[in-house]
């Protein structure tokens, strides 16, 4: 039930993450006119290989650091505030109606040749990727790690395969000449997205204080 509970956490995070309008939202739906429904799995594997290296540094290389109360504290204390302010601002935008399907097609429309490659740069080179896993990214694994490895394999497989669904889903209709659902549906989806983060974050903000204060 343990390792359900990350795996489904990290999907619905990873998720809310991945339908938010960017770069990488970008090149696949530039790439899914070029390429057609493989635009999303390809941007998603360069993507994802990025995260693995991410994630393997993480749990190894940062094993002892992750044990000590007070940096735990603070990590936790970081990454809620972060994930928080990431959930107020989908339900902002949600109800502003400032984010759009359409605006990425628009904006996108440089070439790209290797998809995967270009997912690999797209989130290397983004300020909010490096940023989350800089705070939400590093509490997800230090709370997954206390199921041992098995437990950040969980979270990495549910965490990949929100990108993985969301992102084929929009190039197999953008390929089609179609749009995948309705601006206003879209919108909604984001806010209710940005909802369960903000609650969720509550949770990384209780651990971390809890963490750091050693509250019983």
């Amino acid at each position: 039930m343990v390792l359900w509970g990350i795996f489904i956490s990290a999907f619905l995070i990873g998720f809310s993450g991945a339908m938010m309008p960017g770069p990488m939202l970008g090149v696949t739906i530039d790439g899914s006119f070029k390429k057609g429904w493989i635009a999303g799995p390809l941007t998603v594997l360069g993507h994802g290989i990025l995260e693995f290296i991410l994630i393997i540094i993480m749990t190894f290389g940062l094993k002892d650091f992750f044990s000590n109360p007070i940096v735990a504290g603070f990590i936790g204390l970081f990454g809620g505030a972060f994930l928080a302010w990431m959930g107020y601002g989908m339900i902002k935008s949600g109800i502003n109606k400032s984010v759009s399907l359409n605006t990425q097609r628009a904006g996108n429309r440089a070439g790209v040749r290797n998809l995967v490659l270009a997912g690999v740069l797209v989130s290397a080179t983004n300020p909010y990727f490096i940023i989350w896993w800089a705070s939400t990214g590093m509490e997800s694994i230090r709370q997954a790690h206390i199921s041992g490895l098995i437990g950040v394999l969980s979270f990495f497989i549910g965490h990949i395969l929100s990108d993985f669904v969301w992102y084929t889903a929009v190039s197999a209709a953008f390929s089609r000449g179609k749009k995948l659902i309705s601006d206003n549906v879209y919108r909604w989806i984001i806010i209710l997205l940005g909802i369960f983060i903000v609650v969720f974050s509550i949770y990384f903000i209780g651990s971390g204080w809890k963490m750091l204060f050693k509250v019983p």
